[in-house]
């Protein structure tokens, strides 16, 4: 469970087994493992605990804002209108 308690029941999924430092480091084995592991857990969040979708989110070097050298996943459990907004690209950020 994330420590931050910013969104009820907020998940990091971490590889522990090999070390990686973002997605762009992680060798396909681990990449897998971690994929199995998003799976099972975001199907036990809508099938059991009430919600109804998941984000994915992941940041993979500093220039994309990650700000721990391991990398990670975190699962963001979603309801319908639960006013989380994981999605704040605006259109003033495209380039051409």
């Amino acid at each position: 469970m994330d420590i931050a308690k910013d969104v009820d029941a907020h998940i990091l999924v971490i590889p522990k087994k090999k070390h990686c430092k973002n997605i762009l480091d992680c060798d396909l084995e681990t990449l897998s493992v971690a994929s199995q592991t998003i799976k099972t857990i975001s199907n036990h969040l809508t099938e059991n605990c009430g919600y109804e979708g998941v984000n994915l989110l992941n940041a993979s070097d500093e220039s994309a804002g990650q700000s721990a050298p391991h990398f990670h996943i975190h699962v963001i459990p979603r309801k319908r209108d639960d006013g989380i907004d994981t999605w704040s690209i605006s259109a003033a950020n495209r380039q051409e």
